[in-house]
């Protein structure tokens, strides 16, 4: 059923090869120097990318992407996801993904000359400013962020917080409510705003245990300010933020999904390659210990499941649409993120002190998705919500 098609098949072996090759070798750097300074090999390895024709896997061919299918992507995305520059390099990272799905569908021909198009070329980067620190992000109805009609324009004041990559970005996409007296998911809108905007004020980039960050590697706090912006920035029509962000959340899911797997095999592979090296007594290998060798089982069995069951996600969203494979986006969003808590854990048991390091990507990985089990919805909301419709099946 998703036997990869000769031509994938070769795709994914270039692929597999360009990570190994050009962009693990820059994993210490960007764990021991900041995003700026690592700027400009990162820079010559996505034009590497682009001219080996890799450039936007997930976007369509008359986009300049590569036109791959959700599967197919998923299947590129578990590579990309063995090392934390993967994305980036071939501009396919969050939130920037998601931004250019919303304007291809969404946007003006204004809106995506201007901003779609540098966007897809990664001359500029970009932002989704939709958390708000005041409110919980499990009820993304609930926010406090508005925007307001100004003769042609809108006025946007709120406070929000979690933008990925808001350092740096030339524009955000914000969700304001521009009706506070519609139905609570007809209230938001989203509207495009550029970062040089006067009242547009990155007040910091959120410390992530220990971890600020830097440029795209951030997730920024930021205030909107009697921010003014023309009403033709509205992205779609007015209160539909919250179906926008909707559509976005389907596929983006399957994409996180397939990251976490590639996380979950690179971590794989450091756990048992350092069982067998690291010697607990002279001639005894960790892997002759039982608990090394519980762990590989289990984490063998919990990949290959993962793995299955996100692809079967994503050929039901090719099929027949997101809406109708609503029950398996949210069993694969709170299993798979699981999975890669576990997976990470044993890894780094298994590496003792070395796993508290940055000598490798495991404490990094640690410390940065463990918000897998929280955003795009945490898991108890996932549960909750397909639990429900299931038991309305049996009432």
């Amino acid at each position: 059923m998703f036997d990869a098609s000769p031509e994938l098949q070769m795709i994914l072996s270039t692929i597999r090869a360009f990570v190994e090759e050009e962009i693990v070798p820059l994993e210490r750097p960007f764990l021991d120097q900041n995003f700026a300074e690592l700027w400009p090999q990162l820079a010559e390895k996505r034009a590497k990318a682009k001219s080996l024709g890799l450039w936007l896997p997930q976007i369509p061919m008359e986009y300049g992407g590569m036109g791959l299918s959700l599967v197919e992507h998923g299947y590129v995305s578990e590579i990309l996801g063995r090392t934390p520059l993967g994305h980036y390099v071939f501009n396919c990272q969050a939130p920037d993904a998601g931004n250019m799905e919303i304007l291809i569908e969404h946007g003006t021909p204004a809106q995506k000359e201007r901003f779609l198009e540098p966007l897809l070329a990664g001359e500029i980067r970009s932002c989704f400013s939709m958390t708000e620190p005041e409110h919980p992000g499990s009820n993304p109805t609930w926010m406090s962020t508005t925007a307001v009609h100004d003769h042609n324009d809108y006025i946007i004041n709120g406070h929000k917080w979690f933008t990925t990559g808001g350092d740096g970005a030339a524009f955000a996409i914000v969700m304001a409510v521009t009706d506070p007296q519609a139905a609570k998911h007809k209230r938001a809108s989203q509207i495009i705003v550029p970062t040089d905007t006067p009242g547009f004020r990155l007040v910091r980039n959120t410390s992530v245990m220990g971890e600020r960050g830097q440029g795209w590697a951030s997730h920024a706090e930021i205030m909107y300010d009697d921010v003014r912006v023309p009403q033709s920035n509205l992205l779609g029509a007015e209160g539909a933020g919250f179906a926008i962000a909707q559509e976005r959340l389907g596929p983006g899911r399957i994409h996180h999904c397939m990251r976490w797997i590639g996380i979950c095999e690179r971590s794989f592979d450091l756990m048992c390659s350092y069982a067998n090296l690291r010697e607990v007594a002279p001639g005894r290998p960790l892997a002759d210990q039982q608990t090394i060798q519980n762990w590989v089982a289990e984490s063998r069995a919990e990949i290959n499941a993962a793995r299955l069951m996100t692809l079967d996600a994503a050929h039901k969203i090719d099929r027949e649409g997101s809406y109708a494979a609503r029950d398996e986006i949210s069993i694969i969003k709170f299993y798979v993120a699981g999975v890669l808590q576990r997976v990470l854990d044993r890894a780094i048991q298994t590496h003792g002190a070395m796993g508290m390091t940055d000598e490798l990507p495991l404490a990094y990985w640690f410390r940065h998705e463990r918000a897998a089990r929280i955003y795009d919805g945490a898991d108890e909301v996932h549960k909750r919500s397909v639990s429900r419709r299931i038991l309305q099946r049996y009432g």
